[in-house]
């Protein structure tokens, strides 16, 4: 059975990650990228789908975990009844191969250690042909199935029903290494991992790049952390921003709201993009841009809301048999059916964060601009469309207020290439069609009996997305249609302190209700509550919000209020960067707080 969501870690070497369990246990890794076939999957059923366990083998160890700085280098120290001993997991980072390390260090005393390795290829369907590594300067093993390999190498491994235990005793000052490398089976065993070299080269990569964070305020060790989490789920060698590590953790245990997000929405991803070009990455803003044209290229009418890492766009949704789903949660899907939906709002977030990085200094290429300018002659035609909205509903198309302000957003931005930065287009015909876009919004989207935007057009529901709006300028957080939409949210989704994204017992979705309040939309109630003035009832908010972090600052996508365990699937970008956003938005505020109180001590005087 797995663990609670909130005591795995993540590793990464920004190609793919693994998942490390409170117990020593990795049980989840897909090599060798974010999106491949899992290798361990316990994590969605038991060690019987595939783990790999090193701990010390007392039953009663205690463990405290940490990363080592502002690094993906877990630290774990156990502490046993006869001593204490720790072990650094890692993925080298930089040598371009799909590596994991596992570090052994005795720290005092003699711990007696297990190994325990259950390798279990293409979603635990696939047993592998294991045989020991002869003439190796280090032991280990080669197992083999179909199209990948791995070679273990350590502590010596033995088969024993259908897995691979060792046990060994560690003392002080010892050092006791094992490494995995994942390989293409027809390909040459890969060397042995220079485990010094590597650990040291990939701890210095990661501080260096935390090192240019730009923010500066009281949760700066959670900015950072978030921002590393956004690097860790970034491919390096693509460019493409995946939206979680995992697949199928259910938004609501024993439920079938389990989706696979081991994939680049242009939504995420543009969000992502602007949260790193404001905290000083424009490296990966031109990376993130590279990917998105090639993305995209081609008919703006084959824009899809989702790709894969190298802009694959075949995407279909299956269910898979071979795992049973994390604690019985079932289906485990793979791929995701959202590929096929229209959402209008992407453009927009598209649009948005293209702008942001034109205003960063990111420079237009030959290519970059035209293609804009076709997204939005798409738009032209089809921003009437009704949509699957933010949410990716599976109910029926609506006209999303949401999407309609991401449509709104499009045009604006569109029109402000040309008036702030020189770009060409049709100006007048871009500023009229955001008018009507505004109008429509405002008279259509508004329920003025209630004084509050509202879910989609003809409807009195309401939604957490509706707190995007001064976010891209489409109204002051302090307009007062603004703040009514605020109070109509606080009044109908806050679910024990915390926002839920909307009702799912109003079947918009097309989906059996139930799910747990939604991290992101908390963090954007945070936003708006310090961009409007209440700043005390930001940060008491934060401060709850932060407190769901885990133990090394992870955050998933949801959160059971009543059992006090985080949900869906993890690490997620969207909880992160909404994290960011929302600091930097009480920094903010009180920055402008002092300059007030400061104005004031000054007539005074």
């Amino acid at each position: 059975m797995a663990l609670p969501i909130e005591d795995y870690a993540l590793i990464s070497d920004c190609h793919s990650a693994a998942l490390v369990g409170r117990d020593g246990s990795i049980d989840w890794l897909c090599l060798p990228r974010y999106d491949s076939a899992s290798l361990f999957g316990a994590l969605l059923g038991d060690e019987n789908h595939g783990r790999w366990l090193l701990a010390p083998s007392e039953a009663q160890a205690t463990a405290t975990r940490s990363y080592q700085g502002d690094t993906f280098v877990l630290s774990t120290i156990w502490t046993t009844s006869t001593g204490q001993v720790e072990v650094l997991d890692f993925m080298p980072h930089g040598d371009r191969r799909a590596d994991l390390v596992r570090r052994v260090r005795g720290i005092s005393g003699s711990v007696h250690m297990t190994q325990d390795l259950r390798i279990r290829f293409g979603y635990a369907t696939t047993m592998p042909w294991v045989r020991q590594l002869q003439g190796e300067s280090m032991r280990g093993l080669v197992a083999i199935a179909g199209p990948d390999a791995i070679v273990v190498r350590g502590p010596e491994l033995r088969a024993s029903d259908h897995r691979h235990v060792s046990h060994f005793d560690i003392v002080a000052g010892q050092t006791i290494d094992a490494q995995l490398s994942w390989y293409p089976a027809e390909g040459e065993i890969p060397p042995a991992v220079d485990i010094d070299a590597a650990l040291a080269s990939t701890s210095r990569w990661w501080q260096n790049w935390a090192s240019s964070c730009s923010h500066e305020g009281p949760l700066r060790a959670e900015v950072v952390r978030s921002l590393l989490v956004l690097r860790a789920l970034t491919h390096e060698k693509t460019g493409g921003i995946v939206a979680a590590a995992t697949t199928s953790l259910p938004e609501q245990t024993g439920g079938m709201r389990n989706w696979d997000y081991r994939y680049v929405w242009l939504r995420d991803a543009s969000l992502t993009l602007e949260v790193l070009l404001s905290h000083g990455y424009e490296v990966e803003a031109n990376d993130w841009r590279a990917w998105l044209l090639r993305a995209i290229a081609g008919d703006p009418a084959d824009v899809q809301i989702m790709y894969g890492l190298s802009g694959e766009r075949y995407l279909p949704e299956r269910e898979l048999t071979s795992l049973p789903g994390y604690n019985g949660s079932s289906p485990v899907r793979v791929g995701n059916g959202a590929v096929d939906q229209f959402q209008s709002d992407v453009i927009g977030e598209v649009m948005v964060a293209l702008h942001a990085a034109r205003a960063a200094g990111v420079r237009e290429t030959e290519f970059s601009w035209p293609l804009q300018r076709a997204l939005m002659s798409f738009l032209e035609k089809n921003w009437r469309r009704a949509d699957q909205g933010i949410w990716e509903v599976r109910g029926p198309a609506r006209e999303f207020t949401h999407s309609r302000v991401m449509v709104w957003a499009a045009f604006d931005r569109a029109v402000r290439g040309i008036e702030e930065c020189g770009l060409d287009g049709p100006l007048e015909r871009w500023k009229t069609l955001r008018d009507e876009v505004r109008a429509d919004i405002e008279t259509r989207g508004f329920d003025a009996g209630r004084n509050s935007y509202v879910q989609y057009y003809g409807s009195t529901a309401l939604d957490a997305s509706l707190l995007v709006l001064p976010q891209v300028g489409f109204c002051a957080a302090t307009d007062s249609r603004m703040l009514g939409t605020v109070a109509a949210i606080e009044a109908d989704l806050l679910h024990s302190g915390l926002l839920l994204r909307y009702r799912t017992v109003s079947a918009v979705d097309g989906l059996p209700p139930g799910e747990h309040p939604f991290l992101a939309c908390s963090f954007w109630l945070v936003e708006q509550y310090a961009r409007s003035g209440r700043l005390d009832d930001a940060t008491e908010l934060m401060n709850t919000l932060v407190g769901f972090v885990n133990a090394v600052g992870l955050l998933s996508e949801e959160y059971d209020v009543t059992n006090g365990h985080q949900m869906g699937n993890t690490p997620q970008a969207l909880s992160h960067l909404a994290l960011v956003r929302a600091a930097d938005a009480i920094v903010a505020g009180l920055a402008a707080q002092k300059t007030r109180t400061s104005t004031v001590r000054g007539v005074l005087l």
